[in-house]
């Protein structure tokens, strides 16, 4: 008997899938667009459940290595890391998905297509799930949603060690709570400048498997059917060759929150034609109806199933078992060692050293008798990892961290302070009913380490469980409860303070950078953050972290929560000044940077501008630093300066290296009102330091970066 061609393992993938599906009955088919796809016996398919999630590390599938939140990955600002970290995340994916295959374990969150990274920009930091990106610029967004998915999808040449999926495409950033009926409204300019780069670089340089469309409509098209997004941008501008999902019951939102269908069948019809091609959801069961009555055509259907079919292909799902080398991987490459250290070790790049007046930081362990610990998130591991969250096997909180570096050389006085956001912990007790031992603490201890900010109960997605804020968005940037109340009781004790701040997103703290002499954002660090974060107090390492989102001294800096332009957002276009910029974040270290050279005065079509720099560890300590290389276009209406070139270096004290960057000529360009890249007739000022360009941030770093003034003659269009 002839084998069927999908068995060949010598045809392509998609000349393999193209057959598999035209085995396949019409019902069969259908069924095999929803997530929870359903076993085909006769054709040797098992049932297979496409929904996991891999935000920073394997989630919801118990144990795992639980890394820092997205957010807090973003402010390492490194790309080489994030490919190992998303590298260990699919090791151990592929380690669970065997095991998990072995006792027929096919529920949900146990497959190996991960529904992530989430590349939308953090536009606001009112948003709840702005922790899960990587902050508020394109190109930072984009460099490390590009590594994230190669680390995830891997390099061998044949197979797919997970599948990635950048989400959520495209224009979407909140409100949550009418995020199933909400019109995300942006002009070209800002679509492509701002909410588009991030997924086109990773379909276009990492090769994304996987597109998941988002929950809102975008200039009233709903985003998982839309043929804007969708078919015009994704498949035919930008070549794309993977799926599309929708977002969980997302089309059942097109009749029952957007009202642009009215049927459950026309909503399917929608999607499926406009090239989604798997349904988080049941409504693509409808498809049956919309194939009958002529609204969907069969091909369509056959095309989608092919494209998911071809996925589960290029992970070796039908392939002999010995020939797919990640079925290899054994269950003991789930929280190694290793994998523990790594996970130690991206939280210590990602604390931000905000402030250090008087080098009040590194605090020594030989010169103190007592430390106490005040706040919150002391003691409290929900802060340590965020949501999409794993099941640690540890968790090391701050107050644990600090308790274990300390051992019993010295006394840790530890108060809880206050709720999180109540005004009191006993619900009998008076309002502020730790006021006591939290002066008893201060008076106690030779330095007050305080740690207060928020948890994923107070900032995350529409319905989490548990969510204080019921949609998840923050109302404003202020600390909630009365955890700034314990902070001045804190001051007020004349001990030196140090103020720890966890949370995923930006909050409005003025009063703190007046009053307390040091301040180091702690993001959420995962499970072994509170390890990091002691040893980073304690001077075991120089923090290097850098903000990859701004801190507004005020809500009242921020425009409409509703309102998707850009203009008066992110360092990009606001136009006050921020309390501390994006980009920013101190070391114990210092650096230098010297030689500085740009190969050009002119900018010009298909040109590329070489630039090198000279950067020295001239501190007395081992560190690292980010050179950062930002643009400013010098024509009204453009932005403020943006971020087009970064590189991290680890440098001994003493040590120098040479960092080199080359510009193509789309680095300078502008989107305009059509949405055409632009090179402008003008001066472009081209900024290399190691922070932004800004008043600010020099005033902070008391650093300024170069400057060059480039020109360009003429005005072209460039290729996107």
């Amino acid at each position: 008997m002839e084998k069927a061609a999908y068995l060949d393992e010598t045809l392509s993938f998609e000349e393999r899938a193209k057959d598999l599906v035209s085995r396949m009955t019409l019902e069969e088919k259908i069924f095999q667009t929803l997530y929870t796809a359903p076993a085909i016996e006769r054709l040797g398919m098992k049932a297979y459940n496409w929904w996991n999630e891999a935000l920073h590390g394997v989630a919801r599938a118990g144990v795992a290595t639980v890394f820092p939140q997205a957010i807090g990955l973003a402010a390492t600002f490194d790309e080489d890391l994030l490919e190992e970290v998303a590298d260990v995340i699919s090791t151990e994916g592929r380690a669970k998905f065997n095991m998990q295959q072995k006792y027929n374990d096919l529920d949900i969150y146990k497959g190996l297509t991960f529904w992530s990274p989430n590349v939308n920009i953090f536009r606001d930091p009112r948003w709840g799930r702005g922790h899960e990106t990587y902050g508020e610029d394109p190109f930072l967004s984009s460099r490390l949603g590009v590594r994230f998915v190669k680390g995830i999808q891997g390099h061998d040449k044949k197979y797919m060690k997970a599948a990635a999926c950048a989400k959520h495409f495209a224009v979407h950033s909140g409100p949550e709570d009418i995020r199933h009926s909400f019109n995300a409204e942006v002009s070209k300019k800002d679509l492509y400048e701002t909410y588009l780069p991030a997924f086109k670089a990773c379909v276009q340089e990492a090769g994304v498997e996987a597109v998941m469309g988002a929950y809102n409509r975008t200039n009233g098209e709903p985003c998982c059917g839309s043929k804007t997004l969708l078919k015009d941008i994704l498949r035919d501008e930008w070549g794309f060759q993977g799926h599309v999902t929708s977002d969980c019951w997302a089309i059942k939102d097109f009749h029952e929150g957007h009202m642009v269908t009215s049927t459950p069948v026309e909503s399917v019809a929608l999607a499926m034609n406009n090239g989604c091609d798997l349904n988080c959801g049941n409504m693509f069961g409808n498809l049956l109806y919309a194939v009958r009555d002529g609204s969907v055509k069969e091909e369509t259907i056959d095309r989608a199933v092919t494209r998911l079919v071809t996925t589960r292909m290029k992970l070796g799902l039908f392939d002999k078992p010995e020939n797919v080398p990640f079925n290899k991987i054994g269950y003991d490459q789930v929280d190694t060692i290793e994998h523990r250290m790594l996970n130690i070790k991206a939280a210590r790049k990602s604390i931000v050293l905000l402030k250090n007046e008087g080098a009040l930081l590194p605090l020594h362990k030989d010169k103190l008798k007592s430390v106490g610990v005040i706040g919150p998130n002391a003691d409290n591991r929900k802060a340590l990892v965020g949501n999409y969250e794993g099941t640690a096997s540890e968790y090391v909180t701050v107050l644990e961290g600090i308790r274990e570096y300390l051992g019993d050389d010295v006394r840790v006085y530890y108060s809880e302070g206050c709720h999180l956001f109540k005004d009191r912990i006993s619900g009998l007790g008076a309002q502020n009913d730790r006021l006591a031992e939290v002066r008893a603490v201060c008076d106690m201890s030779d330095v007050v380490i305080g740690c207060f900010g928020l948890d994923p109960g107070l900032e995350g997605e529409e319905g989490d469980e548990g969510n204080e804020f019921a949609s998840g968005d923050k109302p404003n940037l202020n600390l909630p409860g009365i955890q700034e109340d314990i902070i001045k009781e804190m001051v007020n004790s004349g001990k030196p303070v140090v103020l720890v701040l966890l949370s995923g997103s930006a909050i409005s703290i003025p009063w703190e950078d007046e009053h307390i002499p040091a301040i180091v954002k702690g993001w959420y660090p995962g499970a072994q953050g509170g390890r990091a974060i002691a040893d980073m107090l304690f001077g075991e390492f120089s923090p290097e972290g850098k903000l990859p989102v701004t801190f507004y001294r005020s809500t009242d800096d921020l425009p409409e929560f509703t309102d998707y332009n850009m203009e008066g957002r992110t360092y990009r276009y606001m136009k006050k000044e921020a309390l501390y910029p994006f980009g920013y974040g101190l070391s114990y270290t210092k650096f230098e940077l010297s030689n500085i050279n740009v190969n050009s005065e002119e900018v010009e079509q298909g040109k590329t501008i070489h630039c090198s720099v000279d950067i020295k560890n001239i501190g007395a300590m081992p560190g690292a630093e980010t050179v950062q290389v930002y643009i400013k276009v010098m024509l009204e209406g453009a932005p403020n300066h943006q971020l087009k070139a970064l590189k991290k270096l680890y440098l001994n004290p003493g040590e120098q290296a040479t960092v080199e960057f080359d510009l193509e000529d789309k680095t300078f360009g502008l989107y305009d009102d059509s949405g055409k890249l632009m090179l402008n007739e003008t001066d472009y000022e081209l900024y290399i330091g190691t922070c932004q360009p800004d008043s600010r941030s020099t005033t902070l770093t008391g650093t300024k970066p170069y400057c060059k003034v480039l020109k360009a003659h003429k005005t072209v269009e460039l290729n996107k």
